[in-house]
């Protein structure tokens, strides 16, 4: 068995490496099963995770350790029947052998082993979840003191604003009128959006339409480029066949415009800032809506990259949670109002940070 396994791994990988050495290695539990969605290979993680080790499994179906009715094997057979990669975020699988657990799959048909396919969980404990769920509800509290907020000191010197930029826009070139219009375009915006802001408190569901994510992109940069991040560098990776995202115009903005802020402050004290866009689809990745049987497809991703420092390590548990910050003058409400917002869409955000790297990816769901 181990043998066999073995061969079919380096057949997989075309390495002189051992395969297998490479693999148990790894902290996530992965394996291979055959055409009959039995055991083939199973690292060290997997064997763990499972209770078993691969001499006690291989050869035996998947089904002796997970329930038949588990989306596990509704996944593998899909991958398997189209030849492709996909992924499914918090799925609870329960069996008497491994207890009840929340993970993520990623499952694979391995193209050079017709019907071989692999599988890798990466475990998300109870608690992890629930901490999950707090960080929105945490949120919501703070876009709600943040309504307050803007309420009581922000609309009324908009009209202010606003009235200035009509006046300024008789009196200037043609070449700063663009910029007249876009302050009286983002005061409008400002104040419809202190208008609507009593929605996140009673969580009444957000107006959703067709949106173009690269035109919501390219407002956010105009914006950006006239203000905080005046001398930095931007890229654009962007995939023109996107098809349209499911979502509020303007709280889009707002998302995609706090994190292209957040970046530019991270590179602000360095010559060579940059701040990538891009968007790519993503097939496959699907997420469990709380409190319902259902699962939404999230394909659309749109990540805005910076090469700063990274983000302190003491902050990345709590990054999303209310009040938390690293900057000296910060409120801490920026993040945890992004995430109130894309959970609202139905998607998902995440992050990945090193020196030199931080990229924050957002999942979104597409428009039919």
């Amino acid at each position: 068995m181990a043998r066999v396994s073995t061969q079919l791994l380096r057949r997989v990988m075309g390495s002189t490496l051992e395969p297998t050495a490479i693999l148990n290695a790894l902290a996530e539990p992965i394996f291979c099963v055959d055409e009959q969605d039995c055991f083939v290979y199973m690292n060290l993680s997997a064997e763990q995770f499972f209770g078993s080790s691969v001499r006690s499994l291989g050869g035996r179906p998947l089904s002796e350790v997970l329930p038949a009715d588990s989306p596990v094997f509704g996944l593998i057979g899909q991958a398997r029947q189209e030849m492709q990669s996909l992924s499914e975020y918090e799925v609870t699988l329960e069996s008497p052998r491994i207890g009840a657990r929340t993970v993520s799959i990623d499952v694979a048909a391995v193209t050079e082993s017709p019907g071989i396919v692999a599988v890798t969980f990466k475990e998300r404990t109870i608690a992890r979840k629930i901490e999950h769920q707090f960080t929105h509800r945490n949120a919501a509290r703070s876009v709600t003191a943040m309504a307050a907020m803007l309420a009581h000191e922000v609309k009324n010197p908009l009209s202010g604003i606003r009235g200035a930029a009509q006046l300024l826009e008789t009196s200037v070139g043609s070449d700063d009128r663009e910029l007249t219009r876009l302050i009286t375009a983002e005061a409008d915006r400002i104040v419809a959006l202190v208008d609507r802001m009593e929605m996140f408190a009673d969580r009444r569901p957000i107006e959703r339409r067709p949106v173009n994510i690269h035109e919501v992109l390219g407002h956010v940069r105009r914006l950006a480029e006239n203000g905080v991040a005046r001398k930095l560098r931007f890229v654009e990776v962007y995939d023109p066949s996107l098809p349209p995202v499911l979502g509020n115009r303007d709280l889009l903005i707002q998302v995609f415009f706090n994190l292209v802020k957040n970046a530019a402050e991270a590179v602000q004290k360095q010559g060579d800032g940059e701040i990538t866009l891009s968007t790519r689809y993503q097939q496959g990745v699907r997420l469990a809506i709380p409190g319902v049987g259902s699962r939404v497809d999230l394909p659309l991703v749109v990540s805005v990259q910076d090469n700063g420092p990274g983000i302190p390590e003491d902050l990345r548990r709590h990054l999303f949670d209310p009040f938390v910050t690293g900057k000296p003058n910060g409120k801490g409400l920026g993040l945890a109002l992004v995430a109130k917002i894309v959970g609202d869409h139905g998607g998902v955000i995440e992050f990945d940070s090193e020196p030199s790297r931080t990229v924050f990816r957002t999942l979104l769901p597409k428009a039919d």
